[in-house]
């Protein structure tokens, strides 16, 4: 009875028409990684999506494979270290971070929402040079208190601070540090706009 449940699940994933573009053994693997997410209770539009783009760019079937089957155990880990209150667009956020150097440990402690813009931040700093615990630390010390446009700007000077040739742990401490922004929790006189330490 349960063997026969997971087969109609497994040709339900495979009846998708979007993987129809995949050649027929792909298509088992892919539905059999998706099948595996759903029942984890893990976003299964993802690892779709990333099946799709390898078909389009013509990879082969066993990197396509590969692929799938570790972003589905990246997913895992972020929502174990988010919890499972986590959006999907937060966990993919997670495993960008992930990616870019990020630990779950990081992650956690970034367990407040929303999570997305502050993930995505971390993984921007780290693919610009930052190193992973450099960025972490920043990212930890701003999000608590700290908005979206607030993360954005922050991301953006240390980014110019790299471009004119800032070593990237030294413009990410430096930005930090010298109060590049003045986060005050709650004002919105200006949403868009992050506040500045007025200087003397």
């Amino acid at each position: 009875m349960i063997l026969a449940a997971l087969l109609l699940v497994t040709q339900v994933a495979v009846q998708d028409p979007r993987l129809d573009r995949l050649d027929p053994d792909t298509r088992s693997a892919v539905a059999a990684v998706v099948d595996s997410a759903r029942v984890a209770r893990l976003p299964i539009e993802p690892i779709i999506q990333r099946a799709l783009e390898g078909a389009t760019k013509g990879a082969p079937s066993t990197r396509i494979v590969a692929a799938v089957r570790k972003l589905a155990v990246d997913l895992g880990t972020a929502r174990t270290a988010l919890g499972t209150s986590a959006a999907e667009a937060e966990l993919e956020a997670a495993v960008a971070a992930l990616r870019a150097g990020a630990t779950p440990e990081v992650l956690a402690h970034l367990r407040r929402p929303p999570l997305t813009m502050a993930l995505s931040v971390l993984a921007d700093l780290v693919a610009s040079g930052v190193p992973a615990d450099s960025a972490a630390a920043a990212v930890l010390a701003l999000a608590p208190k700290a908005r979206d446009a607030d993360l954005v700007e922050f991301r953006r000077a240390v980014e110019r601070d790299i471009a004119l040739g800032a070593p990237p742990g030294a413009a990410t401490s430096v930005r930090l540090n010298a109060g590049a922004l003045d986060i005050t929790p709650g004002n919105s006189s200006n949403p868009g706009t992050p506040t500045r330490r007025s200087r003397p």
